[in-house]
């Protein structure tokens, strides 16, 4: 099969594997992993940011950012189709008990005119905005990238009005490998900042969350609560610092072979769009009276699998096992359906 439902489904290469089991392991929650600590402090030495703490999800990530900035009945700032709001089991609510303010925006972005509008007044009937989390890139806008100018407008918002920054950067190499930006202009922008290795740099688990050297000691308490604290974890850091020095300038293939699908799926009789592809993910809204199961059965049948990503839509996503010889094997196969 030919796997594009997400660039989570990778399994290490034979050098990531070496490297995950030629590593040096200790106790993590005894701060002792060697391995962990390097892969800590590598990071956080690339965003010029203080510390780093390694955790096993992203979710887990984005959860613990949101408890050390907020208290209850704080109020978080986000897109309607952000993955914090969205993708992690109501976690902001049960986890921290603050509410979200959802805003629209073009393909998942928001702007620092919109945050201003959306901050609430010193009122007992509102929640405190206390909180403002972007995403980049943006997975419900088809790998959209912010405009680090825009950034810079939220962050003087966020500045203005007391309010923390938070980046979901589940997919941030994407977007600075297209942009060619520095991680430490991102560094300095944001209060904390989160990172997955197991997505497109394709380690097979593992985030982790960067800040203050306050907000990480605060961050390994909450994870400790979240059960996030893992014994020899080296072996799994092992693989996330062969993915930065070895996977990260390879995503733009991937990006190429998305901008493919792009151009595929626009050629398709039962395709009536497709977002802009910026990065490696593909999103194509089928015409009327066809379904997203329609399509993801036709594909099945061709040996490829997609997921459906709401009503009359399509995800691919590109990643490091989808070579070129599976694009041409994608793209002769998905030309044989017929609406």
């Amino acid at each position: 099969m030919i796997d594009l439902r997400s660039d989570t489904i990778t399994k290490p290469t034979k050098e990531m594997l070496e490297a995950m089991m030629s590593a040096e392991v200790g106790d993590d929650v005894f701060g002792d992993d060697p391995t962990v600590n390097t892969l800590q402090k590598k990071i956080a030495e690339m965003f010029g940011v203080e510390d780093a703490i390694y955790c096993p999800s992203g979710t887990m990530t984005n959860q613990i950012a949101m408890r050390i900035h907020t208290r209850p009945q704080d109020e978080v700032i986000c897109h309607k189709y952000s993955h914090v709001y969205l993708y992690e089991g109501g976690g902001m609510m049960s986890n921290s008990m603050v509410s979200p303010k959802l805003l629209d925006g073009d393909r998942g972005r928001i702007t620092a005119e919109q945050v201003a509008d959306s901050i609430n007044p010193d009122d007992i009937h509102f929640p405190k905005s206390k909180l403002v989390v972007l995403e980049n890139t943006m997975n419900k806008g088809g790998g959209a990238i912010y405009d680090i100018a825009e950034i810079e407008k939220i962050k003087k918002v966020c500045d203005e009005n007391d309010l923390k920054l938070h980046l979901d950067g589940a997919r941030f190499f994407n977007a600075i490998v297209k942009t060619d930006e520095d991680p430490k202009a991102y560094g300095k922008l944001f209060d904390t900042i989160s990172i997955c290795f197991s997505k497109g740099l394709g380690a097979p688990v593992g985030s982790v969350l960067l800040g203050t050297s306050e907000q990480i000691k605060e961050g390994r308490r909450v994870r400790k609560v979240f059960g996030g604290g893992m014994r020899q974890a080296g072996y799994l850091a092992g693989a996330c610092i062969y993915a930065l020095d070895h996977h990260v300038d390879r995503l733009g293939e991937d990006h190429q072979r998305a901008q493919k699908i792009g151009e595929i799926l626009s050629e398709l009789p039962f395709i009536e769009e497709v977002m802009p592809v910026d990065t490696n993910i593909v999103i194509g809204r089928l015409i009327d009276g066809k379904s997203e199961k329609w399509l993801l059965d036709e594909l099945e049948k061709q040996g490829i699998l997609a997921v459906g990503f709401g009503k009359g839509l399509v995800r691919f996503v590109t990643h490091l096992d989808f070579d070129d010889e599976d694009l041409d094997h994608f793209t002769s196969s998905i030309r044989t359906i017929v609406a």
